[in-house]
């Protein structure tokens, strides 16, 4: 009976029990590794260019149209300095196909208005417009950092990076004390803070003179010193706040990862650390780092730009093979992160097929909410691959779903790259407080996570 139960019964183990010593310290390695870019790249301007500077390190190098292409080859293709394409040529034609991972790295975050500076009761503040979807009252009473870009009316572009380093200053939203938060306290948590009361507090002393707005101009008198700019140059920025939280190892074991940005920022790393370990493929591998994927992938530099068709198909042109030909032999996983089973909130999973920590890789076959709207479900043929390459290459990995049936849902650029006609699964770390400022992942899940992404690359 113990033998029949061992061969028909489908028993999940934690990872730690199936792993050598050896591979712990590998494990350990990446996880130091990730951490270090995570808490570089606060956005996605910022991920994209620590990217492009470790793809160069690893020789790859900036793709032109027309270029000479061969075997063995390392290029890129960074879109407006928000979203970058990397690819290894294979040995193969693109005819047969090319096999892509897509992550995103543009995170929950508040982005400032194009008129943000105000002055209220001697107080200055910037008025903000949230970016994705989060819960608004975990963004009060925690520190921000500044970060982004500002283009001035001459042409010039000015990069702004206040309170990552050490010994700079950061800004906060204000909340209401308990003592006269009665009314507040009655509220839903989703009415208690609101997007227009996520105001962020930047400065308290006036300027020395009579007129009106004085904390105001005081402020504009710092910028302009530091930067050269003045308040209608907001008019032409990309600026946001973001949780001033260093990345670091949650546990007494150490064994798990607390950060901002870890939806998507853990699965491009992992993506970006399997094609730089890609050495003259059978098959070209394609690495995307999409933007836009918080506010549905639209936009020039999301997934359903045509960004990336034009990259592949130059790529093709290069080959003489058509695109679609192209993508119908192709294989995408779409590298997001999944929900991990959460023990202090039960009721909202459904534990026999949601993801937990330390038991490796999440595949989500499908995505989407309800009756699995906005979604791509994978085939069976495609989950039967996964199982089979993952075996083949010791990648530790487990089924997700996200939360139980009618609770809510989500998406990712899976079914946009299936709209390319090209087999689509998710697949990425497990995150517990995903969307929060400052959100948990295991280095287990972290590592297996790059494997199975380099297991399809080397398929």
């Amino acid at each position: 009976m113990e033998d029949m139960r061992a061969k028909l019964f489908y028993e999940q183990k934690n990872g730690y029990d199936l792993i050598s010593p050896q591979e712990h310290g590998q494990v350990e390695e990446y996880a130091a590794d990730y951490m270090r870019f995570l808490d570089t790249s606060r956005t996605e301007r910022e991920a994209v260019a620590n990217a492009i500077d470790e793809a160069e390190e690893c020789g790859f190098v900036p793709y032109e149209p027309g270029m000479e292409l061969h075997s063995g080859m390392k290029i890129y293709c960074s879109n407006r300095g928000k979203a970058l394409m990397l690819a290894v040529i294979g040995r193969e034609s693109l005819a047969n196909g090319a096999v892509i991972a897509g992550a995103h790295v543009d995170c929950p975050r508040l982005d400032l208005k194009q008129n943000p500076l105000y002055e209220s009761d001697e107080l200055a503040f910037f008025k903000t417009h949230y970016y994705g979807g989060i819960k608004k009252y975990q963004w009060v009473a925690i520190p921000l950092e500044l970060h982004g870009v500002v283009a001035l009316k001459s042409g010039e572009t000015v990069e702004v990076t206040v309170g990552r380093r050490a010994g700079e200053p950061r800004f906060v939203i204000t909340d209401l004390l308990p003592h006269l938060a009665a009314d507040q306290m009655k509220k839903t948590m989703a009415e208690g803070i609101t997007g227009e009361g996520l105001n962020i507090i930047i400065g308290s002393v006036p300027y020395a003179d009579e007129e009106k707005d004085r904390v105001k101009l005081a402020v504009l008198s710092i910028l302009n010193d530091c930067y050269g700019i003045t308040e209608e140059d907001f008019l032409s920025a990309e600026l946001c706040a973001v949780p001033a939280f260093d990345v670091s190892e949650i546990g007494f074991d150490r064994s798990l990862i607390g950060g901002y940005g870890h939806d998507d920022r853990s699965c491009a790393y992992a993506e970006l650390k399997a094609i730089f370990s890609v050495e003259n493929p059978r098959r070209t591998c394609v690495c995307i780092l999409a933007d836009k994927e918080e506010i549905g992938s639209e936009g020039v530099t999301g997934m359903q730009s045509a960004a990336f068709d034009t990259f592949m198909e130059d790529l093709c042109a290069s080959q003489g093979v058509d695109l679609r030909r192209c993508y119908e032999k192709s294989f995408c996983l779409s590298a997001d992160v999944c929900n991990a089973f959460d023990p202090n909130f039960p009721d909202v999973s459904e534990k026999r097929n949601d993801s937990k920590i330390n038991y490796g890789m999440g595949i989500c076959k499908f995505t989407g909410a309800r009756g699995k709207y906005d979604t791509s479900d994978a085939s069976a043929e495609v989950v039967g691959y996964i199982r089979k390459l993952f075996a083949e290459n010791g990648v530790i990995w487990q089924m997700a779903e996200l939360g139980k049936v009618d609770q809510g849902g989500g998406g990712t650029i899976a079914k946009f790259m299936a709209n390319r006609n090209i087999d689509t699964i998710d697949a990425g770390v497990p995150v517990l407080s995903m969307h929060a400022p400052f959100e948990v992942v295991a280095k287990f899940d972290c590592y297996m996570t790059f494997k199975g992404v380099l297991a399809a690359y080397n398929d």
